[in-house]
């Protein structure tokens, strides 16, 4: 019962943050809008990358963003629902076949390339 309330609570609150997060899973290459704070003023940096891992918890919910930046390989985890990620914009879709990409670490180069999934239009039939 009380695991009910707390699963009540918890859509009730992601319900009023009210974010438009688009439908997104690994594989897919993400652009992160987040705000970042250099000392007395903010701003808006854009972290793009391959989405490698993602965590359904509710409120809790978070996502593993990794890119290569200047050579090396870069890692970002994000909350889904923190106020400091601004939006989430998917730039393509992945065609994988495992739920957590962490095998993406140790490749480079072509190898760790995804194939795009292509997204069937719905075609009329000819008749």
């Amino acid at each position: 019962m009380a695991q009910n309330i707390i699963e009540v609570l918890e859509q009730e609150e992601i319900a009023r943050l009210n974010k438009q997060i688009p439908a997104f899973g690994p594989g897919d290459t993400v652009a992160v809008s987040v705000t970042i704070r250099d000392g007395d003023h903010t701003r808006v940096q854009v972290y793009e990358g391959v989405v490698i891992a993602k965590r359904n918890r509710g409120l809790n919910s978070s996502f593993t963003v990794r890119k290569i930046s200047s050579g090396e390989g870069v890692e970002r985890t994000f909350q889904t629902y923190s106020p400091l990620v601004s939006a989430v914009e998917v730039k393509r879709r992945g065609a994988v076949r495992r739920a957590k990409l962490y095998y993406l670490r140790d490749r480079a180069g072509k190898t760790a390339r995804i194939r795009e999934r292509l997204v069937r239009k719905n075609v009329e039939k000819a008749e």
